[in-house]
């Protein structure tokens, strides 16, 4: 063996060693990589479910809310109505009524004053 050979031989085994120092990390870094893909899909896994709860609550709410807006056109129905009847009562029942009182008050003053008027004669 020459000197050639063996530096040959050196530079080899030099060459092999530092391939074998640098394939450690980059092993070490593959299970990094399959624990990371691990990590996202049970991530995945669990998210899915959620996102679909979601959405399925998200389009009840959706209906929900055509409800209550059903039922709050219903309640300015009925409050228009009200104050329509109160309206129409006011105009039909209460005039002719504080004319009723008004007739009847007159009447049990007249009769009243009559009454003293009557008294007040009787005891000269």
């Amino acid at each position: 063996m020459s000197l050639g050979d063996v530096a040959g031989m050196i530079s080899a085994v030099a060459f092999v060693a530092l391939v074998g120092f640098l394939a450690l990390p980059l092993v070490k870094l593959g299970k990094v990589f399959d624990e990371t893909r691990v990590s996202v899909k049970e991530l995945t896994d669990h998210t899915v479910p959620v996102l679909d709860e979601t959405a399925a609550v998200v389009a009840s709410t959706g209906t929900q809310l055509d409800k209550v807006d059903t039922v709050t056109t219903a309640a300015a129905q009925v409050s228009e109505n009200v104050s329509a009847l109160t309206s129409l009562f006011a105009a039909t029942v209460g005039s002719p009524l504080i004319k009723v009182a008004a007739f009847s008050y007159g009447v049990r003053r007249a009769l009243a004053t009559a009454a003293a008027g009557a008294r007040g004669a009787r005891k000269r």
